[in-house]
């Protein structure tokens, strides 16, 4: 501090330089440091199944040792085998750093030999942040079990080899864990990650479980394993359009959102999103949520602004909500609620009171509850306390996947209710909530009629995934979550993003020709939340940003950030990115692709060539995993991040990159016959000569109806 009392920016750089000269020294082994213990202060996961026995506990262990010189093999061993028998995982809490915050330190802190490496290291860091992760001292970022890596071994050596790493060189990383750095050249990405890639026959949840805990594999999620999380604001940002565009679509566009209730579940670290998006939106939102830490997290961050509900199993706590619920719908001011209690409870209670008074209280409903994972603490089943599930689902397993099953019965039931006669609109949130209550045999497949196949794994639902019904024409556009990290932490440099950002749009909106109606209404959403963006303080982490964007305004912000660094305008790169969740991303039959109809659905083709097409088109680091939102097994997704660093280079990666990444996705989706798309890769294919795609000469109902009554020709 200096004489006035302020901190000197000097001396903080250089402490915080100190600090981190650490990282480039691998794993802390001579001497081991002191067990930190486990630390109450923050959220912990919870506590696995133990998958294995005998032998597979055995390599286990042995597996975890070999990070380690053998000298320290006796005193690490019984140390990881408590972890394995008491936590289901070895994450190494020996090795959790203790000496420095654990956070997006600007880049020039870092000990790297290259910007690009220095840009990774304070991604991942950024990742595990306890502001941002959600059980950070278990490497999970977000959705129960998205990792960043298996333990904290893997961390320091990736650490370690960022710092050594030249322009000509690779690292790889298998679910975590580093392979090592290998010689390529400065085209190349300096990072390729691959989580949870699996021989088809062997990518099943018992297997997982099994694989994880000996350390082999890890389910990256999407943003977690590939380093490009940015905390909340990425899912505010897509659950704000898709209740705006969700209110068009159902209840008309003249309605608005005035006196709209919005009924949901989930507060962790992409659920809790929910009651922010609301507000911004104008509607009443109401969030449950059992875990009363999560709660009051959200409500003392000023995302829920009240809270009804004490937590317990008794109905009269659901009624209470539902009082609540009555008062901030009569009122019409935006209001977020959070519910201290299970959403089933919630449910019943709504379908009760619609019963007693025949009042349409909720127009709107879904769930982001993790039903990816909904036997280790993605869904808790509404017979029981937030307490007693978390100590059944390890202590009785078996007994726990009953009342989950059941809970999902009753669950379907509340919502089929209201539906069905008191005016409510539900979509499945991509979280698998649909695909686990099908599962648990609850009503909620349409009846099949005639030419259906009940055993058909594309059996349909009565309700539709928000991406089929809401947000897949806007994919199709080629708008999907763009982002950007301003890597010299300043919200300065941020502001300076945010104001290239609204420019752009504008000029995009003011184009001649004019956009396309359905663009426009994009470009006016997405511009209004820009200029809104620091006004609603979505900064959790590092400073960063995110929009929907197309093709067009991804390259023209890519172009203007690079400018902006290279004239000074900001002060360091900028690291841009999108979520997985994107035009190209994800192949997933129950989400991202949910809205493609020609059978191709099941395919990951798009999402594998979108990583290949990165990789050598100039991104730093690309991704692919296995998983995702809907769970191990149930997608394929990738993502990428590209080092904006004012050079010509950078502008001509990202020129390259950028048409590929959203129009690959685009391509595919107009292939697959819808509308949006095809009028979208036409309209590129007129700005780029070079770019030429198969379209598809759409058969009428009539021809095929003709040929299906041929049975008795021959060839």
């Amino acid at each position: 501090m200096n004489i006035a009392g302020q901190t000197n920016p000097v001396n903080d750089r250089r402490h915080e330089v100190d600090l981190l000269a650490s990282l480039a020294q691998g794993p802390p082994l001579d001497p081991l440091p002191v067990h930190p213990g486990i630390d109450a202060s923050v959220p912990h996961a919870p506590r696995r199944p133990i998958a294995l026995r005998g032998a597979e506990f055995k390599l286990a262990l042995r597996n975890a040792l070999r990070y380690f010189p053998t000298r320290l093999h006796a005193t690490l061993a019984p140390e990881f085998a408590a972890e394995l028998r008491q936590m289901g995982h070895i994450y190494m809490h020996r090795l959790r750093p203790t000496h420095y915050a654990m956070r997006a330190y600007p880049i020039d802190r870092y000990p790297a030999k290259c910007q690009q490496a220095a840009a990774v290291m304070l991604m991942v860091m950024n990742n595990l942040d306890p502001a941002v992760a959600q059980f950070p001292h278990e490497l999970v970022t977000y959705g129960g079990n998205g990792s960043v890596f298996s333990n904290w071994a893997q961390f320091h050596l990736v650490m370690q080899y960022l710092s050594q790493m030249g322009e000509d060189q690779t690292l790889v990383l298998y679910s975590g864990h580093p392979l090592g750095l290998f010689p390529s050249s400065p085209a190349a990405p300096r990072v390729v990650v691959t989580n949870g890639l699996m021989v088809a026959n062997y990518s099943t949840r018992a297997l997982y479980e099994q694989f994880y805990a000996q350390g082999v594999t890890q389910y990256g999620q999407m943003t977690a394993g590939s380093f490009c999380y940015i905390g909340p604001q990425g899912i505010v940002h897509g659950t704000t359009l898709t209740l705006l565009n969700a209110s068009r679509k159902y209840l008309g566009p003249a309605r608005g959102m005035k006196g709209v209730v919005f009924v949901s579940s989930g507060l962790g670290g992409m659920s809790g999103a929910q009651p922010k998006a609301a507000t911004i939106t104008g509607c009443v939102g109401v969030v449950a949520e059992v875990d009363g830490t999560a709660l009051r997290k959200r409500h003392a961050q000023g995302w829920v602004q009240e809270v009804v509900g004490d937590g317990s199993t008794s109905p009269a706590s659901a009624r209470a909500c539902v009082i609540a619920i009555c008062a901030a719908k009569r009122a019409g001011k935006p209001l977020s609620i959070g519910f201290h209690g299970n959403v089933v409870a919630l449910w019943e209670a709504l379908a009760a009171h619609a019963r007693e008074t025949g009042e349409v209280l909720v127009e709107l409903g879904s769930d982001q509850t993790s039903c990816h994972n909904p036997y280790l603490g993605g869904y808790y089943p509404v017979q029981l306390s937030f307490e007693e599930a978390r100590t059944m689902m390890s202590a009785e397993p078996e007994r726990f996947r009953r009342l989950v099953t059941d809970s999902f019965v009753r669950h379907a039931a509340a919502i089929g209710e209201l539906v069905a006669n008191h005016g409510l609109h539900f979509w499945d949130y991509g979280n698998s909530f649909l695909l686990e209550c099908g599962r648990a045999n609850a009503d909620v497949f349409e009846n099949v009629g005639d030419g259906g196949d009940v055993a058909s794994v594309d059996r349909p639902f009565r309700y539709p995934s928000y991406v089929q019904d809401i947000m897949g024409d806007i994919f199709s556009l080629g708008f999907g979550p763009f982002r950007w990290v301003c890597t010299s932490g300043e919200p300065a440099d941020l502001a300076v993003t945010d104001a290239i950002a609204a420019r752009v749009f504008e000029a995009l909106l003011d184009a001649c020709p004019p956009p396309d109606a359905r663009v426009a209404g994009q470009l006016h959403d997405n511009l209004r939340w820009i200029l809104e963006a620091g006004k609603n303080q979505m900064v959790v982490g590092s400073q960063s940003r995110i929009l929907y964007s197309n093709r067009r305004g991804r390259a023209a912000l890519a172009t203007g950030f690079n400018d902006a660094v290279r004239d000074g305008r900001l002060s360091a790169p900028v690291v841009i990115s999108r979520d997985h969740h994107d035009v190209s991303g994800t192949d997933s039959p129950f989400r991202e692709t949910a809205n493609i109809t020609d059978g191709s659905k099941f395919t990951a083709d798009m999402s594998t060539q979108n990583v290949i097409g990165d990789a050598f088109r100039g991104a730093t680091w690309v991704a692919l995993h296995n998983g995702g939102g809907t769970g191990w097994g149930e997608a394929s997704n990738g993502g990428f991040g590209l080092v904006m660093d004012g050079t010509p280079d950078a502008a001509a990666r990202a020129e390259s990159l950028l048409l590929w990444d959203v129009n690959n996705g685009v391509a595919r989706r107009a292939w697959g016959g819808n509308e949006n798309a095809q009028l979208t890769i036409r309209e590129e294919m007129e700005l780029n000569q070079q770019l030429r795609v198969t379209m598809p000469h759409d058969a009428s109902d009539a021809c095929i109806d003709a040929a299906m009554k041929t049975r008795g020709s021959r060839l």
